[in-house]
């Protein structure tokens, strides 16, 4: 079948589309969606079947667990158990790019958890998103909408050029306002762990629950299995300028550069997109990657950020884009 894509109206969505995708989700099928922080790809995350059509669809492992999304924290109760500090994070972050790890419920199929004790959750802020999980009146499971491995699509476009009619409808919202997907971190336990950094800074975490741990990189791949795997990958090799060395290594001599960056590039390049703040740079870098791979350029260099703010969101990005892990 075809691909629906409707143009929606960010701040008044149209109902009739809303209603349209809702059921669609009630009836088991796939439905891409903007939220605040990436083009997510949508299925009722209590039916398996539709579940397991998101990995079929991405080319997705089946052992890398999908968030669950709400339109209230309320809802949530339905398919985890909530504690007090999960509640007190959702009154300050809720809506938006935070997503909580937490003890799930019998309801939830183990292809939403990958058969773990836990399943995660969030509520997105977009106004399309909310409107469209009221809708559906089901907790939505969606990674971002994108093959397995790509960059996060931040745009409609995206989504079609990625998945085309492995999706029913996708619901165009316009471009999304971070660019990079929702933190996630662990609250299960006393201790509160950092599984990825994202849209949401660990700053603003730690101001309300004190340290959050940042786990080595075995047992994060333990608690979070999408991390063993290379993501957000641009068609043409990444590699990171992090001291003025990397500009010397043999890999870059004589090739045609494509440059992301805050900073002017220290050597001449065919392609350079500049952003002016590392929330910027964020909001850019997965429609920057797919930019530059429609350009005669050979490599993509990208500036490695500082590590403050969504500084470390941007680092883990890249260093998996790269190839290098974590």
């Amino acid at each position: 079948m075809k691909t629906k894509v409707y143009s929606v109206d960010r701040w008044n969505p149209e109902s009739d589309i809303i209603s349209e995708a809702g059921k669609a989700i009630r009836d088991g099928a796939l439905v891409a969606f903007p939220t605040e922080t990436v083009y997510g790809l949508g299925a009722n995350g209590l039916d398996d079947k539709a579940v397991r059509k998101i990995f079929a669809a991405k080319g997705r492992p089946v052992d890398n667990p999908l968030i669950l999304h709400f339109a209230s924290p309320e809802d949530v109760e339905q398919v985890a158990y909530v504690n007090e500090r999960a509640k007190l994070l959702m009154d300050i972050f809720w809506p938006g790019p935070l997503t909580l790890v937490l003890p799930v419920k019998s309801i939830v199929p183990p292809s939403v958890t990958a058969g773990l004790g836990t399943v995660a959750v969030r509520m997105p802020s977009h106004p399309v998103a909310m409107a469209f999980i009221k809708a559906a009146g089901v907790p939505i499971a969606a990674p971002s909408a994108n093959k397995s491995g790509r960059p996060s699509p931040t745009e409609a476009s995206s989504v079609l050029a990625d998945l085309g009619d492995a999706v029913d409808i996708i619901l165009d919202g316009g471009a999304t306002d971070v660019g990079l997907e929702s933190t996630v971190i662990d609250v299960t336990d006393k201790v509160v762990v950092l599984l990825r950094a994202g849209g949401m800074p660990v700053e603003r975490i730690e101001e309300v629950v004190g340290r959050v741990v940042l786990l080595p990189g075995e047992e994060k791949k333990k608690r979070s299995p999408g991390t063993r795997y290379r993501h957000y990958a641009p068609l043409i090799p990444l590699y990171l300028w992090k001291d003025d060395c990397d500009w010397l290594r043999p890999e870059v001599a004589g090739k045609r550069i494509g440059y992301i960056g805050m900073k002017e590039p220290l050597h001449p390049v065919e392609e350079k997109i500049l952003f002016k703040t590392p929330e910027y740079y964020a909001h850019g870098l997965f429609s920057a990657f797919r930019v530059l791979e429609g350009r005669n350029i050979d490599i993509i260099i990208a500036e490695w950020p500082e590590e403050a703010g969504i500084g470390l969101a941007l680092r883990d990005r890249l260093s998996r884009a790269a190839g290098l892990g974590k």
